[in-house]
């Protein structure tokens, strides 16, 4: 019985003050809106920046030879470093904790021919891990290097994405042939299209890829441009490579602690860098919008304020009459409450909406556009969105129902 006297309260004062109702529901709606798309865009941008930061691979390290800077058991520093391709298969011996491993020898300005398109291209020769753990994900219908390809120094080649637009235009290169320095290859497969925030030699779109021991037999190069690696473990990254580190040293007579005999590109790191960058932005944008939620908040109570205001000798009459307390402050909690309830869900009706239409505009061709990203709906901006609302109803009603409940009646009737 007491709350459907609540109830009935409520829904009179509603009905007298509907101008002022329907501007506090505005209010809200208009932070809620806020709020979420704010959140939406964050999350947006966050799951795009992690996967362009995927897409050069995750959890794996770059390592290129330097020169030793420190005197090692008679030898001097500034000596070169220079590991070769055989060095792929010691380290895979003999360092435990690997998930993979590949060598990488590389040559910028190649001509690539087909037909009369001729086409200069950086070549990277790679072991067969390379593939997998640099994230160079085949088109349907090719693939990548195998292990029949490296032992019998076969003649094929996998193209960037872009490489086999610029030299085959509109066909699928799959099965057909090209010229690398004037002699034939066989495209086994095209990269699918990805994004690539990360990269230490141009953008894989643009690379041609063949088998290291081809690469070797053709253009006469032992010496390793860089050593790629990816432990079982993320956690073990350091260990990983300073296992390395120690298997080279003892064959090229350096010091493992020697920090510039190998640059190491730790990815691993630079990933945990990168995400704690996008909750920081994830977070500043939330309290911006929640900010603006504050605010129409504030309005809530303001208004909630005023009511009580004005019915200052009404509340006194029937808390004289013998009104229990919660007949005072339920409808005036109550309408803080339901007012923002009703923002709220306008706000993120209006906010879905957007978001969905905003989904469908494409983005290709745009690479700044793409990076940002699609504003993105999620479970936790739900929870946070309903998290602040519910607070800020309950601030706009409790604190000018407590007002109104702590009214003495005799000074009502005084009351102007």
């Amino acid at each position: 019985m007491n709350l459907k006297l609540v109830f009935q309260l409520f829904l009179r004062s509603a009905q007298v003050q509907r101008k002022r109702a329907i501007l506090t529901v505005a209010a809200i709606a208009w932070g809620s809106l806020s709020l979420i798309l704010l959140l939406a865009f964050g999350e947006g941008l966050r799951q795009q920046l992690a996967r362009a930061n995927a897409g050069m691979g995750a959890n794996l390290a770059v390592m290129w030879p330097g020169e030793s800077s420190r005197v090692w058991k008679g030898l001097p520093a500034g000596r070169p470093i220079r590991p070769t391709v055989d060095d792929v298969t010691l380290l895979r011996e003999r360092v435990p904790g690997l998930a993979g491993l590949s060598g990488e020898l590389s040559r910028w300005g190649l001509s690539l021919s087909v037909g009369r398109t001729t086409v200069n291209a950086h070549v990277v020769g790679v072991n067969v891990a390379y593939g997998e753990m640099r994230n160079q994900i085949p088109r349907p219908g090719g693939r990548f290097l195998d292990a029949r390809d490296e032992a019998e120094k076969r003649r094929v080649i996998f193209l960037g994405d872009e490489l086999a637009k610029d030299l085959f235009k509109d066909l699928d290169p799959v099965g057909k042939s090209l010229l690398v320095q004037g002699l034939p290859y066989t495209v086994i497969g095209v990269m699918a299209k990805k994004l690539q925030m990360g990269t230490y030699g141009g953008p894989d779109a643009n690379h041609a890829v063949i088998p290291i021991s081809t690469f070797r037999a053709q253009l006469g190069r032992d010496k390793l441009d860089n050593i790629v690696l990816m432990p079982q473990r993320p956690e073990e990254m350091k260990q990983v490579l300073g296992e390395v580190k120690k298997v080279l040293g003892a064959r090229y007579g350096f010091d493992a602690e020697d920090e510039r005999a190998f640059g190491v590109w730790d990815t691993v790191e630079s990933g945990r860098i990168m995400r704690n960058i996008l909750v920081g932005i994830q977070i500043f944008l939330g309290v911006i919008g929640a900010l603006t939620l504050m605010i129409g908040g504030v309005g809530v109570a303001n208004i909630m304020y005023a009511v009580v205001k004005e019915r200052t000798r009404e509340i006194g009459v029937l808390m004289a009459l013998g009104a229990r307390r919660g007949w005072v402050t339920g409808p005036i909690v109550l309408e803080g409450l339901v007012y923002t309830l009703l923002g709220g869900v306008l706000g993120m009706t209006m906010a879905t909406v957007l978001i969905t239409v905003l989904g469908l505009i494409p983005t290709e061709g745009n690479k700044a556009i793409e990076m940002l990203g699609k504003p993105t709906l999620s479970p936790a901006i739900g929870i946070a969105s309903a998290a602040v609302l519910g607070l800020v109803g309950l601030a706009a009603g409790y604190f000018p129902a407590r007002r109104a409940a702590s009214v003495d009646p005799a000074a009502t009737l005084r009351y102007e």
